[in-house]
């Protein structure tokens, strides 16, 4: 590979910001391991202009007093930055440059708005735009082993060759269907849930599967163990379920254990980290069980849908699935089955829920119309000559 394309010095690193900030818009990807640290460990970013692609080898420069103009090029809200599916290359940004770069344009975000499909890969999509089959040998790679074969240079710098092209085809597409406003809403969504990832430690909690299930006062101790795990992995610099897993702090919310030799028989806790933090353990329960009622999160009540909904539901998505089909944009961008089950229980209720559906390019394509359809206001059928299902 040119040394042009794989970048490992300073000066190769100051050249290539040369090229850059004379740039409107860059596609960006990284390659990353995050099976051994709590921040994910950043080993490429892959770059590329109109006219010039490169990689960036971080360990080898990222003491280079270069990745500051590195990082005010991506911070610049004058440069667009394309990604593909690119919630963690976002996130891995903001640690390093401090910020979200904005404004963004994620192109598996687009490619669902323009008929694509749902979470389309970057090589489907390649493949569907352009008619070029990508290699798929080195998805799994290690990307911190040195040194790079010229391969797996060749595999990194394909995720962003053809993203600028890509970008250009959903803009026009986007555009002709009137959805360019849409797509930023989406962006903005999306910028909101990278933000959401680096919430405030007290906030963890609602991040655990099977949380919703435990009462408010086993709720908070939830909270305050996940609260301290994460300050524990992040002192580490290990990942969450190195210090302690998902389901161990469940269990220890739903029965805390009095003693350290209780803490040292419950299933799943390393008995290292009993040894080490079991005090600490104990005292982060203690104090959470002696929180007033008024501190405690309010756990949403768990509701089984009246058997009578369950109709409705289902007459919805299919409506939804029939406005997605005809509207040439993927289903579940629209709406969960949780979203429209909530709809139908706060119609029910009397009451209008807070839900994507219903803000938005949504509601505009999608919730007006199961509003409607609820009020008995459209009536639904199937065309007999198409076999379609219709609505007027």
């Amino acid at each position: 590979m040119d040394s042009t394309q794989y970048i490992t010095t300073t000066d190769g690193l100051e050249r290539l910001c040369d090229h850059l900030a004379t740039a409107s818009r860059l596609a960006l990807d990284t390659e990353f391991v995050g099976e051994e640290s709590f921040v994910p460990r950043l080993e490429l970013i892959q770059v590329a202009t109109e006219t010039q692609s490169a990689v960036i080898d971080f360990p080898a420069v990222q003491q280079s007093s270069a990745l500051q103009p590195f990082w005010d090029i991506v911070r610049n809200p004058d440069v667009e930055k394309i990604v593909h599916a690119g919630r963690q290359d976002l996130d891995l940004f903001a640690t390093h440059a401090g910020t979200i770069p904005k404004p963004f344009f994620d192109t598996q975000i687009a490619a669902a708005m323009v008929g694509y499909g749902a979470q389309v890969a970057y090589a489907n999509l390649v493949l569907r735009v352009h008619g070029k089959k990508l290699a798929k040998a080195h998805t799994f790679t290690n990307w911190s082993a040195r040194p790079l074969s010229t391969d797996q240079l060749a595999y990194a710098l394909e995720d962003v060759e053809f993203l600028l092209a890509i970008h250009d085809h959903l803009r026009t597409r986007l555009t002709k269907l009137g959805r360019s406003e849409w797509a930023h809403e989406e962006f903005s969504r999306l910028e909101t849930i990278v933000g959401d990832t680096r919430r405030e430690p007290q906030e963890r909690y609602q991040r655990i599967r099977g949380w919703e299930s435990l009462k408010p006062k086993s709720a908070a101790v939830l909270r305050e163990l996940a609260a301290w795990r994460e300050s524990e992995a992040k002192r580490r610099n290990v990942p969450r379920g190195r210090v302690m897993r998902d389901e161990v702090l469940l269990q220890l919310a739903r029965h805390p254990p009095r003693s350290v030799d209780e803490l040292r028989a419950v299933r799943g806790l390393h008995g290292s980290e009993a040894d080490r933090h079991g005090e600490t353990i104990l005292k982060t329960i203690h104090a959470a069980n002696a929180l007033p009622a008024s501190a405690w999160p309010e756990v949403p009540k768990e509701r089984k849908p009246e058997p009578e909904s369950t109709g409705l539901v289902e007459l919805l998505q299919s409506v939804m699935k029939a406005q997605s089909a005809d509207q040439e944009i993927a289903p579940t961008l629209l709406a969960t089955t949780a979203d429209i089950q909530a709809l139908v229980d706060a119609r029910a209720q009397g009451t209008t829920p807070d839900l994507p559906l219903l803000r938005g390019w949504r509601r505009t394509l999608l919730g007006n119309l199961l509003l409607q359809v609820l009020n008995g206001e459209v009536a639904v059928k199937i065309d007999a000559t198409s076999g379609r299902l219709t609505w007027s």
